[in-house]
């Protein structure tokens, strides 16, 4: 079958990977459809440290194919949406309704795929890069068949974690102001989060001009081109005098924390989602913290998958919740450089890859 493999040199496409069968607790999943997201471009160039050779892809929508012994949550047929989250769902942190805390969720690559007698190794315990794979059961949530596989596969990841931030982490609330630094795929999807929960100014920030129309069309009241201000702190503070109650840098810039630092009103709080190099250190003024302002870090939108992905695909039915408008392209898998290098000139919202 063909995939997405990284050696630890360079990506590339291949068409003999085989899957093993799911066992307890398991199921395979014919994969329809896969969003590239910038985690796996982050594999590639080693900002995020992960075993090779490993099965690329971890936003991914498919078909129940088959069912290990005890789930009987899906069945073969029905149409999944998967999560990166392989939580034991026995551990306190499970218990408490925090899987994304869960310490056997994260860290604990499996080995489900083969190549030429080789074992390779699971990305995120997904690997939604190629026609077939393996997860844990709580990790397929059954969505509505209408629901298009390009714009389903989506939830497991960019929405869980934009969405979630906003209505989870930061739990925006009614007639707050909110700034979120960056509108690619995940600043996109917190700027609708943002809007979903009621915030009443939500400022984007971003340094492509070209993003202006995507940015309020998910839910952004204004939009600053930070390519074209000297200082985008002050340029915030025009439309916002006193700060923002959140914001969110959904970058990885270590000097765009800072800003999202800087831009916090009394209380306020800096929800940090982007994803800088492993030794990335970020500086603040201390001072400034002591009217009960956040920092806040957040993993995977303080989700749970199982309700909150069920959720989303409800809000979309409504109209609530946009999902095939973050879709900008889609590729057959076989065109995977094209789309990553898409991908790293940030010339789609997403792009998503087709089987």
């Amino acid at each position: 079958m063909r995939g997405v493999i990284f050696d630890g040199t360079q990506p590339q496409v291949v068409d003999d990977l085989e899957v093993r069968g799911p066992g307890p607790g398991e199921v395979l999943v014919a994969i329809q459809a896969a969003g590239l997201c910038h985690s796996d471009l982050s594999v590639i160039d080693g900002t995020i440290p992960f075993p090779v050779p490993v099965v690329l892809g971890h936003e991914g929508a498919g078909i129940v194919e088959a069912v290990g012994p005890g789930v009987t949550h899906v069945e073969p047929g029905d149409h999944v949406s998967l999560s990166t989250l392989a939580n034991c769902g026995t551990c306190a942190q499970c218990d408490r309704g925090r899987p994304t805390m869960c310490r056997k969720a994260i860290g604990y690559p499996g080995k489900p795929f083969s190549r030429q007698g080789k074992d390779l190794f699971n990305f995120a315990s997904n690997s939604a890069f190629a026609e077939k794979t393996v997860v844990k059961a709580v990790q397929a949530v059954k969505i509505p068949r209408e629901i298009p596989f390009t714009s389903a596969a989506l939830i497991g990841c960019g929405v869980l974690t934009g969405v979630g931030a906003a209505l989870n982490r930061a739990k925006v609330d009614r007639g707050d102001t909110v700034v979120v630094i960056g509108t690619g795929g995940i600043g996109l999807n917190v700027l609708q989060g943002c809007r979903i929960a009621g915030a009443t100014r939500i400022v984007a920030v971003d340094a492509n001009p070209a993003k202006g129309d995507v940015a309020r069309q998910f839910g952004a009241t204004d939009f600053i081109d930070a390519s074209a201000v000297d200082d985008t702190v002050a340029a915030v503070r025009e439309l916002l005098p006193t700060g923002a109650d959140h914001t969110f840098e959904c970058v990885g810039n270590v000097k765009l924390i800072r800003q999202a630092i800087d831009l916090l009103d009394r209380h306020g709080q800096a929800v940090l989602l982007g994803v800088p190099p492993a030794d990335a250190e970020a500086s603040f003024l201390v001072s400034s913290m002591y009217l009960d302002k956040s920092i806040l870090g957040c993993r995977y939108g303080s989700s749970r998958p199982q309700r909150d992905i069920a959720l989303y695909a409800e809000l979309y039915r409504q109209g609530r919740l946009l999902l095939d408008e973050l879709v900008t392209e889609t590729y057959p898998v076989e065109d995977f450089a094209k789309a990553a290098d898409d991908a790293h000139h940030g010339r789609v919202a997403r792009g998503v890859l087709t089987f």
